[in-house]
C-alpha cells in the first residue's frame, strides 16, 4: 500500500512558477509509475502529466505540454511538478496518483491509478 502526500500548492498571480512535490512512503516507490491530476470545482478530475518509474519516459496534457515538466527522484521517494507560466484556468486541486506499470493506453485515466494522494489546492488569479 502506498501512501502519497502532496505539499506545494498555492496562490500565486498568473506567469507565476510552482513545485508540487509527492512524497511517497513506499520504499518500492521507485517501481511505481506516477502520475499527476487535477480537479476544479464541477469538473471531472483530469490527467495533467505522468512518468514511468525510471523517468526516462514523461506524457502531457496538451493543456500543459511546454510549461509544466514532471520529474523524480527515487532516492528521495517524491514526484515533482515544476508549472511555469501559471493560468488561472490551472487553478485546482492537484493530486498525485501511482499505478504499477506505465501502460500508455491508460495513463490519462484516473480509475486506472490504485494509490493517491489527498490533493493541493493551487489558485492562479488573473
Amino acid at each position: 500500500q502506498v501512501q502519497l502526500v502532496e505539499s506545494g500548492g498555492d496562490l500565486v498571480q498568473a506567469g507565476a512558477s510552482l513545485t508540487l512535490s509527492c512524497a511517497a512512503s513506499e520504499r518500492t516507490f521507485s517501481m511505481f509509475a506516477m502520475g499527476w491530476f487535477r480537479q476544479a470545482p464541477g469538473t471531472e478530475r483530469e490527467f495533467v502529466a505522468a512518468i514511468s518509474w525510471s523517468g526516462s519516459s514523461a506524457y502531457y496534457a496538451d493543456s500543459v505540454k511546454g510549461r509544466f515538466t514532471i520529474s523524480r527522484d527515487n532516492a528521495k521517494n517524491t514526484a515533482y511538478l515544476q508549472m511555469n507560466s501559471l493560468k488561472p484556468e490551472d487553478t485546482a486541486v492537484y493530486y498525485c496518483a501511482a499505478r504499477h506499470r506505465w501502460e500508455a493506453a491508460v495513463l490519462t485515466t484516473p480509475s486506472k491509478y490504485p494509490y493517491w494522494g489527498q490533493g493541493t489546492q493551487v489558485t492562479v488569479s488573473s
